[in-house]
């Protein structure tokens, strides 16, 4: 009885999926914090389908974007600066809500990720 139990429990969770409105962050106003070795980073940027721009310590950086899907987008440093700004960077909506979403991202071809949150502002 504990075993069909088990099963029953398992097959339940398994069947569960989160639902992604990854469209609704294609573009916007937006702010993001990713925490980094104990470290908050807060940015701001805005979007539109083919380009992003951020604002981090009063910098300010450009990026186009190519969407893969819904829910994946590369970003290309428009006029990097320096060898880390050259390489792409590919992000994930992992999970949305009605005014933020949880993404991962990473150098493209890199394995080690990092995690962070970004809330519509507009």
């Amino acid at each position: 009885m504990r075993f069909l139990f088990l099963i029953l429990l398992l097959s339940l969770v398994s069947c569960y999926e989160t639902a992604r409105n990854c469209k609704d962050y294609k573009s916007g106003e937006f702010y993001s914090e990713v925490m980094i070795d104990d470290e908050l980073f807060v940015s701001k940027f805005k979007r539109t389908e083919d380009l992003q721009v951020e604002v981090y310590n009063n910098k300010i950086d450009s990026s186009k974007l190519r969407w893969i899907n819904d829910c994946e987008v590369v970003f290309k440093t428009i006029k990097p600066k320096n060898m880390a700004e050259q390489k792409d960077i590919h992000l994930k909506i992992l999970t949305t809500t009605d005014s933020s979403y949880t993404y991962e991202y990473s150098y493209v071809g890199e394995t080690k990720k990092q995690k962070g949150i970004a809330y519509k502002v507009k």
